[in-house]
């Protein structure tokens, strides 16, 4: 089917325009405008398997359980999802990161009695398990890091004898990491494209990986790509004090599971990222 005929039937309205727009690790992403003035976003998975419905359900859990601003849905299905425009882009001065940090401190003090989520979810595209688990160490080990290195070998992407050293480490967590004090819902994939902000203000996260962990993975993964730097843990670090060894040691560890999201989705240079981080901690 056209694509604008199947985003016209979804709405159950005429479109004036269509335009490709940039971004999304799943499928194509269009900016449209309905005749009567309505802009929205528009998200096509032409894949064998699509699972646009599994976003619609995380930005609708993080709408109902948080304060998070995430993009609205209008109309959601396996293929297609169509969500409220939201203003904004991907650039933060020191006043929008110490919003984002108020925004994450709050998203971070949701809890439930257990990691993980009542539904699995997706990373980029990539099935995330989610089975409720009492213990954070257990949990992380389990379906984080080696369930992602198992699937990077999988794919071919990461070699047998890196994801043996990944499961050696593994094995070790409790050298490094303790039992968080409860579990906290993190957004997941909070990346400098992931977030928008306007007027030094954010205002919005979008394509979410949610589920309840350590808040402090949330954290690292905020510095992998340099997302936010000091004013945003200045801030975060006035409402929720961070302890020491989080720069020096945790970061890293933490950031080994999206390191390995990206040896699963591109493999190449980020194998080495992997490696490097075992080696520092001996393994």
């Amino acid at each position: 089917m056209d694509i604008r005929r199947e985003i016209e039937e979804a709405l159950h309205a005429d479109l004036f325009d269509i335009n490709p727009m940039g971004g999304g690790c799943v499928g194509q992403v269009y900016g449209v405008r309905t005749v009567d003035g309505h802009e929205l976003v528009v998200k096509v998975d032409s894949g064998r398997e699509p699972r646009l419905d599994v976003e619609a359900y995380m930005l609708g859990y993080l709408r109902e359980h948080s304060e998070l601003p995430v993009p609205g849905v209008v109309f959601s299905s396996p293929r297609l999802l169509i969500m409220a425009k939201l203003e904004g882009e991907s650039s933060f001065g020191s006043r929008a990161q110490e919003h984002a940090a108020e925004l994450l401190a709050g998203l971070h003090r949701v809890s439930v009695p257990a990691f993980g989520l009542e539904k699995d979810t997706l990373i980029g595209g990539l099935h995330q398990p989610n089975p409720w688990t009492v213990s954070w160490l257990d949990f992380f080990r389990e379906h984080r890091l080696l369930y992602m290195a198992k699937q990077g070998v999988a794919a071919g992407r990461l070699p047998a004898n890196v994801a043996q050293r990944v499961g050696r480490f593994a094995d070790n967590l409790e050298h490094w990491l303790q039992e968080p004090e409860s579990p906290s819902l993190v957004h997941g994939d909070v990346w400098t494209t992931n977030v928008l902000a306007a007027n030094d203000r954010i205002t919005g996260f979008i394509d979410p990986a949610i589920y309840y962990a350590d808040r402090e993975i949330e954290l690292a993964f905020t510095t992998l790509f340099g997302t936010f730097g000091e004013p945003f843990f200045t801030r975060y670090g006035e409402i929720f004090p961070i302890a020491p060894g989080f720069f020096e040691e945790r970061r890293d560890i933490y950031n080994l599971y999206p390191l390995l999201v990206h040896v699963r989705l591109f493999g190449g240079g980020y194998v080495s990222g992997v490696g490097s981080i075992l080696a520092r901690f001996g393994f």
